[in-house]
């Protein structure tokens, strides 16, 4: 059973050794992840599943790893406490793990690469299969807004972009599962908004759920979405 999720955004800045002399630029936004992170661990999973895009769908195990070495420092993320696999972790993934490890998870964990193009059918199939993970299971749901939001974000502006950003701000802050399953992928992906396949994913392994929700942040310092909220099932 899924009992409590954390969504956060996965820049590479938010790692302060890829920021360098930026990272106080997102220190707010780091600083909500930890909370968020934090509530999710609060909750007492068994497990932590952190879910991500990806080129395909793809589990992995806790001896999974990625790196941050295309970013310019020499960092290896592993999802566990030792990698056993040269760094294959999406980027999602990888800043996943990374947040992971930083609030000293030292429990059971896996990950879950999903692609833009996963199908209702996909979803529902992958969300069964992770409510099924442990008696107790933690979401980690990662996932950037729009990369379009203002001409200076990496895809330029797009005037549908807030919207769709705060669709989805909306909908986490209200757990409306069925608003996050009914995102159009290929909206999201117009608009580079790498959190559609994990969003949608969220609302369907979070469907018929009674959950407290709350928002935490939602900004778009650099022209690009981040949104962070936590889900907690009411008892």
């Amino acid at each position: 059973m899924i009992a409590a999720v954390a969504v956060c955004p996965h820049p590479p800045l938010l790692v302060p050794e890829v920021a360098g002399g930026a990272a106080w630029e997102l220190e707010n936004l780091r600083s909500a992840c930890t909370e968020a992170i934090g509530q999710l661990l609060a909750a007492g999973p068994r497990l932590v599943c952190v879910v991500g895009a990806g080129t395909a769908e793809r589990w992995y195990a806790a001896g999974a790893s990625g790196s941050l070495r295309s970013y310019g420092v020499p960092l290896d993320v592993s999802l566990g406490s030792t990698a056993e696999e040269m760094p294959t972790l999406p980027l999602s993934l990888t800043v996943g793990a990374w947040l992971l490890r930083r609030a000293g998870w030292a429990g059971d964990r896996c990950a879950l690469a999903i692609p833009g193009t996963a199908s209702h059918r996909d979803l529902s199939r992958l969300s069964e299969r992770l409510g099924q993970l442990a008696p107790v299971v933690g979401l980690l749901v990662m996932g950037d807004g729009s990369a379009r939001r203002t001409e200076r974000a990496p895809g330029y502006v797009d005037p549908r972009a807030a919207s769709f950003d705060a669709t989805v701000a909306v909908a986490l802050a209200e757990a409306d599962t069925a608003a996050l399953a009914a995102l159009d992928p290929a909206l999201g992906a117009e608009l580079l908004a790498a959190g559609t396949a994990p969003w949608r994913l969220l609302g369907h392994a979070a469907a018929g759920g009674a959950w407290d929700a709350a928002l935490l942040s939602d900004s778009a310092p650099y022209g690009v979405g981040y949104v962070v909220a936590t889900w907690a099932r009411r008892r």
